[in-house]
């Protein structure tokens, strides 16, 4: 298999994966190994085929059954990367703790793991944050997790940070050698570990406690085929768990924003890593553009200095034909950001982090939602809000059509009042 691409390799595995047929050993193995050689840059190019191919499509799918297959799989794969984990016993492991069951005793210390990514972090993590502050208010509270994710709490006075780096660029060997600084972590008196799908154990399949102690919230399979979203399956997990049916989304970061009577529009460009959700130019520079006739200013995210988005946020800008007093841009982290969005009223965005911040605080929001494998990823990812929302199919419209029904809303719908 040595002609054989990362990728194609990696296509050809998920292509059993999803038949449910088996794989050959041989495939799996030929991947993992270019995901450890000894050369970075091969093994960076098959770690993220393995990811990205394979692993985040069987997450992006939803499908029940499928849980089963990459358990399969990544056991095999965590095995080859640490031999002392057995693939048979973690698979046998995880089929109990994803169970669905009351936690049955007072902890000391709640360990809430973090799902990496900003967005599921507030639509799910900060949820089961909410719940065991209000379920367990004597325990000590911990968030375990990335810098970026935990600045989006950090101001909060009830829960404390456990560093945990975790590079979704990274290498396989790096991803998976976490494991022994996160079971150190972990082990603390009387300790409860919430695990909301996070990646840190790779859904669920690293061993970092033990069994009794670990809960797992299936979000892949949990709701079976319905269609509810995430934040409402993270709610009746927590209530089946935990007894709390009141756990909200929320985030508390250091920063703040105040505006006064001036209207602010917030928007952001980022993709969240998949470019299958951008609309094709010149749809960014026409949406500023429309966004900035309708409202005093529009603050458009910059992302990650020097990044893709940056880029494209500043082309957008430029092209958009505003100057700077109608519209800036926003250099920072996304923690000051989300406090942006707090302070505006109305967020504009891909599928992407910015409006599960927008939906968690109640913000007007409109969401351009492309990229979709299927509908139930679209629903799962809906945000849940207890304000305005309008999610836009981007994948069944033009870049004309989709400006055509955001000027719609801005002008004759019920925005008309948020954006003087």
């Amino acid at each position: 298999m040595e002609s054989i691409s990362p990728n194609e390799l990696a296509l050809e595995l998920l292509n059993h994966c999803i038949r449910g047929s088996g794989w050959p050993e041989e495939l799996a193995a030929a991947l993992v190994d270019e995901a450890l050689d000894e050369d970075e840059e091969y093994a960076r190019r098959a770690s993220r085929a393995l990811f990205s191919v394979v692993v985040e499509k069987l997450a992006d799918l939803f499908e029940p059954r499928l849980c089963n297959v990459y358990a399969q799989l990544f056991a095999g794969v965590i095995e080859r990367c640490l031999p002392e984990l057995k693939a048979s016993e973690l698979v046998s492991r995880y089929e109990r703790v994803r169970c669905v069951r009351r936690v049955d005793f007072e902890p000391k210390n709640v360990f809430v793991l973090s799902r990496v990514t900003l967005g599921a972090d507030v639509a799910v993590t900060s949820i089961v944050l909410d719940a065991a502050r209000k379920r367990w208010p004597k325990a000590k509270l911990w968030f375990v997790g990335p810098k970026k994710s935990w600045e989006l709490f950090e101001a909060s006075v009830d829960v404390d940070w456990v560093p945990m780096a975790y590079g979704r660029s990274g290498l396989l060997r790096d991803r998976i050698a976490i494991y022994y600084e996160l079971k150190n972590a972990l082990e603390a008196p009387g300790a409860l570990v919430l695990d909301p799908d996070s990646r840190l154990t790779q859904l669920g399949l690293l061993p970092v406690c033990d069994e009794d102690r670990h809960f797992v919230f299936e979000s892949r399979s949990y709701g079976g085929d319905g269609m509810a979203t995430l934040p409402e399956l993270t709610r009746d997990w927590l209530h089946a768990v935990a007894g709390v049916e009141d756990a909200e989304p929320w985030l508390h970061p250091k920063y703040e924003f105040n505006f006064g009577s001036q209207p602010l529009t917030t928007l952001s460009l980022g993709v969240g890593e998949n470019p299958a959700k951008r609309v094709p130019d010149p749809f960014e520079e026409q949406l500023v553009a429309l966004l900035a006739d309708k409202a005093p200013l529009v603050m458009v995210d910059a992302g990650a200095p020097e990044s893709e988005e940056e880029s494209r946020a500043i082309q957008a800008l430029e092209r958009s034909g505003h100057g700077q007093e109608r519209c800036g841009l926003h250099q920072g982290p996304f923690a000051s950001f989300a406090a942006m969005i707090a302070a505006s009223r109305l967020y504009v965005g891909y599928d992407s982090a910015g409006q599960h911040v927008a939906a968690a605080l109640g913000i007007p929001l409109i969401s351009i939602f492309g990229g979709a494998v299927n509908d139930r990823m679209r629903a799962r990812w809906r945000p849940h809000s207890s304000g305005p929302a309008w999610v836009l199919n981007a994948d069944e419209a033009d870049f004309s059509e989709l400006i055509s029904q955001i000027d719609h809303l801005l002008t004759e719908g019920h925005l008309h009042e948020i954006t003087p």
